[in-house]
């Protein structure tokens, strides 16, 4: 059964949940934000650029708490959206997540890196819907991430 069909179109959706997204973040080092191969869409790592172009930083378990860190993956999110948006012309052509790669930048206490990865994995299930917006996941502890952001995540996505 394709996991995409009998579905709000997820630009349809993103306007129900009145999301903004933020401006697609550009490289700032030698890579592409996304690359497709056949019906898959890599994209890489992004964190969490807010609409003022500004990054949510810090780490979780000292500078932020558990939902600041979830706020931070999903403001992660809304990136990655708009990066999609920005390289494929429209959210509708995602016919589903396939997989999350979280990065949380933490101290070596904290133990809950699933439960920050969830505000990107809660925001994909409410725009792709509850079958096609759920994939296969990672979610692990880092020392760092570049510029001190508080999380970065990378996804791959099926694309038509």
């Amino acid at each position: 059964m394709n996991p995409s069909s009998n579905r709000t179109p997820p630009e349809a959706r993103l306007a129900e949940l009145h999301l903004e997204l933020p401006p697609a973040p550009q490289p700032v080092a030698v890579y592409r934000p996304m690359v497709v191969l056949h019906s898959l869409a890599y994209v890489s790592g992004h964190g969490p650029v807010q609409s003022d172009k500004t990054l949510i930083t810090g780490r979780v378990g000292a500078d932020l708490d558990l939902d600041a860190g979830k706020t931070a993956a999903r403001q992660t999110g809304l990136a990655i959206l708009a990066t999609l948006r920005s390289e494929l012309g429209s959210l509708n052509r995602v016919r589903r997540v396939i997989k999350v790669f979280g990065m949380v930048n933490c101290t070596s206490e904290f133990q809950q890196h699933p439960a920050v990865i969830n505000g990107c994995s809660e925001l994909f299930a409410e725009v792709f819907g509850a079958e096609a917006g759920v994939g296969s996941r990672s979610a692990v502890g880092m020392g760092s991430l570049p510029g001190n952001m508080a999380v970065e995540i990378e996804a791959i996505f099926e694309i038509q």
